[in-house]
């Protein structure tokens, strides 16, 4: 059961500053979904579902996350997955620089200056946590709406898993990196936290680290890698913008691979920088009872104006890696498929974080459920939001605290909990024709 990824980063939806690259960059997407749905084709089989490792927007509005959205729509109707299938992590430009106070930026020093022991005293703090994630509003809303919840408490988030064979899976963990990033970050200098760092291995499966930054711009980057190196197998980020990729021997039967993917959408294109992605196909190697991942880099054509192969960056690599994979061994032995017999595609399915167990929404919701929670806190901006609630009789009219994004959640839920999908759907539908109309913010 072969798992199949698109594997975006850096797409920077807002960073055009004129017409003309909009309209360049605007050429390179089209040709993205059009290069991607002919890869995917060419496999026989449609895409498990797609992965952003952050930078998603420019500046972390709300109107750059509304054509982010509307073009990941797209994509996953190209690669044939559906448009919940989709992970992400933030990155430094899914925070709101605007949003940075004197006492934010004060904070953010401090934990830079002092390390984890500040970081957790924030995070202990409620008042202090949520001025910490308040940067994160329009990402935060953004992921929410796809089930990739930002974990308030530092931790990281792993509620997504696909098998690639009976009793074999993986287990994608998303880590936020630009937890303390300010108006401009220093290589060497952000942390992750112990939070984030440590994550329990469970036998049978193998963990994939979704991650903006590489571990060389993190200040706790040395014990950060002694935890990946023991429990992770593959770790996935961008921001660099120009790809990368490593597979370290860890110990005898025990690899990480290690991909940096390049920008779909550079701040500049150039000699060295261009549009890039990649698609990661990753599968059972029944004989060594391993995780092989298979990397088809794609990269843009400048005299063509298309995307092609990226054989320079296999560096004479094998296209397909088998890793030595120590908690596949552990699990109950793994039977092959019976020859003759077509497995049905992979399907990512929700599973809760072991360290911190369930969260706020329930991870076992139906499909159409979280494609009404996709459209409410991805395609609403909050004060549609508020009064859909509002007419909904959830909140009074004369509230005038500030709702964030944890409490909507739950309102969320307890409409659903009620049996009022069916209303909160029509809600949503007035309010984004509303917007197309103008007729709203």
């Amino acid at each position: 059961m072969a798992a199949v990824f698109i594997h975006l980063s850096d797409i920077h939806f807002g960073q055009e500053k004129d017409g003309g690259r909009v309209t360049i960059n605007d050429d390179a997407k089209e040709r993205l979904l059009e290069d991607a749905a002919v890869e995917i084709a060419k496999l026989g089989t449609g895409a498990t579902g797609i992965i952003v490792t952050g930078d998603i927007a420019y500046s972390a509005k709300y109107e750059e996350y509304a054509k982010a959205g509307k073009w990941l729509d797209r994509l996953a109707e190209c690669v044939g997955c559906s448009r919940l299938d989709i992970q992400m992590v933030p990155g430094n430009h899914d925070i709101d620089r605007d949003a940075i106070t004197p006492v934010a930026m004060f904070h953010l020093d401090s934990v830079r200056e002092k390390g984890d022991n500040m970081l957790d005293m924030l995070l202990d703090d409620e008042v202090q946590r949520e001025a910490l994630y308040a940067r994160f509003a329009a990402f935060r809303d953004f992921s929410g709406g796809y089930g990739c919840d930002l974990d308030v408490g530092g931790v990281y988030s792993a509620d997504v898993a696909v098998a690639v064979a009976p009793g074999r899976t993986l287990r994608f963990v998303r880590l936020n990196s630009a937890l303390i990033c300010s108006r401009k970050d220093d290589k060497g200098k952000l942390i992750l936290g112990a939070r984030q760092r440590v994550f329990e291995a469970i036998d049978g499966e193998e963990m994939v680290v979704l991650v903006h930054h590489p571990l060389n711009w993190l200040q706790d980057s040395g014990e950060a890698a002694r935890f990946f190196q023991s429990r992770a197998r593959v770790i996935i980020s961008g921001h660099e913008h120009f790809p990368s990729l490593n597979i370290k021997a860890v110990e005898e039967g025990c690899d990480l691979l290690m991909i940096a993917a390049g920008a779909t959408a550079p701040d500049d294109i150039d000699e060295k920088y261009t549009y890039k992605y990649n698609i990661l196909t990753f599968e059972w190697e029944e004989g060594a009872d391993a995780l092989a991942v298979t990397i088809n880099p794609r990269t843009w054509n400048f005299e063509m104006k298309r995307f092609e192969r990226d054989n320079p960056f296999l560096e004479g690599r094998s296209e397909r890696n088998v890793l030595g994979s120590p908690y596949f061994r552990r699990g109950v032995p793994s039977v092959a498929p019976v020859q003759g017999v077509v497995d049905e595609p992979p399907q990512a399915q929700p599973v809760a974080n072991p360290v911190t167990g369930s969260k706020e929404v329930d991870l076992s919701m139906s499909e159409d459920v979280r494609l009404v929670r996709l459209r409410f806190f991805r395609d609403l901006p909050e004060g549609c939001r508020r009064r859909i609630l509002v007419e909904l009789g959830v909140i009074p009219a004369d509230l005038t605290d500030r709702l964030d994004h944890t409490i909507e959640q739950r309102f969320f839920a307890k409409l659903v909990a009620q049996g009022r999908k069916g209303e909160l759907s029509a809600a949503i539908d007035t309010a984004i024709l509303k917007l197309k109309s103008g007729d709203d913010e």
